[in-house]
């Protein structure tokens, strides 16, 4: 499955509100911050189905905790990798925001992979209370 163009975070206001408002996990290599967006108000724009259930993500690693620009673009590609390959557990209207940590570019993919899933496991539990 691709990882499309609006699935992407781009707005800051969008990573504090993640940040502020939504669960944390941390999974190790990286910390997952998940937030369910809300539907809009009755009467107001149409609701589309695809647009509620649309995942979205952003990735952030910093100097300070991942290392130089190769490392921190290493980072971030393997967990837009991650996420695009197991999308499909991410329960729908989601915002996820990953803080990349230096093992995100030393530890193998699978592993990085079963963190995610875990994390990804333990939200669908806790949103489905």
């Amino acid at each position: 499955m691709r990882f499309r163009t609006e699935q992407h975070l781009r707005r800051q206001r969008d990573f504090r509100s993640i940040r502020e408002h939504g669960r944390r996990i941390n999974c190790g290599a990286f910390t997952l911050w998940c937030l369910r967006r809300e539907l809009p108000p009755e009467g107001s724009l149409p609701i589309v189905s695809s647009s509620q259930e649309l995942k979205r993500l952003g990735v952030v690693a910093s100097t300070a905790a991942v290392g130089h620009a190769v490392l921190r673009n290493r980072a971030k590609r393997r967990l837009r990798e991650i996420f695009r390959r197991n999308q499909l557990i991410v329960p729908p209207g989601c915002d996820l925001l990953l803080s990349a940590r230096t093992a995100a570019t030393t530890w193998p993919i699978a592993e990085l992979e079963g963190k995610f899933v875990e994390a990804c496991q333990q939200l669908s539990s806790r949103m489905s209370i």
